[in-house]
């Protein structure tokens, strides 16, 4: 109970500081970036004040090299940018009811609510706080090491990719379709979601079946609500990528289709 309560702790004390900052700069896509910034800092917190054992040490390192690398990404993305559209489109909505709703609407349906999806993603964390005490090394950690890895690549490199494509300014306009993009549509959510699995497999040498949380939150956010159907819904009807969908798989990675 102290776990969970501490890291709840830690989590509401960023949403406030986050909702602030908010308006002290105003644009709401800060949440964004701090997307990656629980799990890490709650992964930091325990690492720094549990004396952990190597196990822990592996859960928490990898918690914090996603995050820290995810903050980075979207940070200096958003950085050269105004506004993400559909925070831009929440302003212009919820500020026509009033200010005081928008403020109230921004604090519960972006910051609060994201913050209690990480807490939801971040159980592996947890759980090796509460059982990685007597943690060793088995099959099951080489596995989801190998598995994490494998997400970690994918989602490292797609963004890399993307990155490098979109800062050529003769790719204006193109749909990116090089790299690990030519075997799925979205390597960088496949990474994200694979991930989250890996460190499932991990914490499952426990036989706790609450870890399965985590993926399963991160899969549903990915596949079905906020990653791949709100990216593609801003390609709708366009030529090239209708046909970039019928040739390349949409998540899974895969041969390219004729």
């Amino acid at each position: 109970m102290d776990i969970v309560l501490s890291a709840v702790t830690i989590v509401g004390i960023m949403i406030c500081v986050a909702f602030v900052v908010s308006i002290a700069i105003g644009r709401n896509d800060i949440a964004d970036v701090l997307w990656g910034a629980y799990p890490a800092s709650v992964a930091g917190y325990f690492w720094w004040t549990s004396g952990a054992t190597s196990v822990q040490m592996i859960v928490y390192g990898l918690v914090m090299l996603w995050g820290v690398r995810l903050m980075w990404h979207i940070g200096s993305r958003n950085q050269k940018k105004t506004e993400d559209p559909r925070y831009a489109q929440w302003r212009t909505d919820w500020q026509k009811k009033s200010l005081a709703w928008f403020y109230l609407r921004s604090f519960l349906q972006i910051y609060v609510l994201q913050g209690i999806l990480s807490l939801l993603v971040m159980t592996p964390v947890l759980i090796m706080a509460h059982y990685g005490y007597d943690a060793h090394w088995n099959v099951f950690i080489f596995a989801g090491l190998v598995i994490w890895s494998l997400g970690f690549f994918f989602e490292a490199v797609g963004d890399y990719q993307l990155r490098r494509f979109i800062a050529d300014q003769k790719n204006r306009g193109q749909i990116m379709m090089e790299g690990l993009w030519k075997y799925t549509r979205h390597p960088n959510y496949f990474g994200e979601v694979t991930m989250w699995w890996g460190l499932f497999v991990i914490v499952s040498t426990h036989g706790c079946v609450y870890g399965i949380i985590s993926p399963v939150v991160v899969t549903i956010l990915i596949l079905v609500v906020s990653g791949i159907p709100m990216t593609e819904r801003r390609y709708r009807g366009n030529v090239e990528f209708e046909k970039y969908k019928k040739k390349t798989n949409a998540f899974f990675p895969g041969p390219v289709k004729r």
